[in-house]
């Protein structure tokens, strides 16, 4: 039995890094969520790990999205130019998800402005982390379904923001 040759390996990674990635930013807004509720619950100042994972978990999220449409959803159109409709949907998500990025970080840099937190605050922070959630998980199922096959079959490199080790390392 024998190996398959390295760029064939390198290749089929590419459904399996996105895969991956995905895992990772999953893990990191449930982590997120965790630590907003539990700073609603105990109320007080919001402590600067919070606002730095904040930051972290969006800044990775964007750059994922920005090399997904700058890099690989062209390089996957040139290649399946019947994904073009999935292509669009997936873009427009990403506008979506950039707005409920802004509204969480906005709303998570203005918790801990008072001793307790404002109830209408409180209410406003978890439905936007529960939207964000929503349509990060749906958008990523949606994704994985239509793209990994097409992901490892393509042969052009991509963008180094697309694979976790370079969300991880940065």
């Amino acid at each position: 039995m024998s190996a398959l040759p390295e760029p064939t390996d390198r290749v089929r990674a590419f459904g399996n890094q996105l895969v991956d990635v995905h895992l990772y930013l999953r893990e990191e807004l449930a982590r997120l969520r965790a630590d907003v509720a539990a700073h609603l619950a105990a109320g007080g100042e919001r402590p600067r790990e919070l606002r730095a994972h904040c930051l972290a978990f969006c800044t990775a999220l964007t750059r994922h999205h920005t090399a997904e449409d700058d890099g690989v959803f062209p390089a996957l159109a040139r290649r399946h130019p019947e994904l073009h409709p999935v292509l669009d949907e997936l873009s427009r998500d990403h506008e979506q998800v950039t707005e409920l990025l802004t509204a969480v970080r906005k709303l998570v840099d203005g918790l801990g402005t008072g001793p307790e937190p404002d109830p209408a605050e409180v209410r406003r922070i978890r439905g936007e982390l529960d939207g964000l959630v929503a349509l990060v998980e749906s958008h990523f199922t949606f994704e994985e379904r239509k793209l990994v096959t097409a992901l490892n079959a393509l042969e052009e490199p991509l963008p180094e923001d697309f694979a976790l080790r370079d969300l991880t390392e940065r």
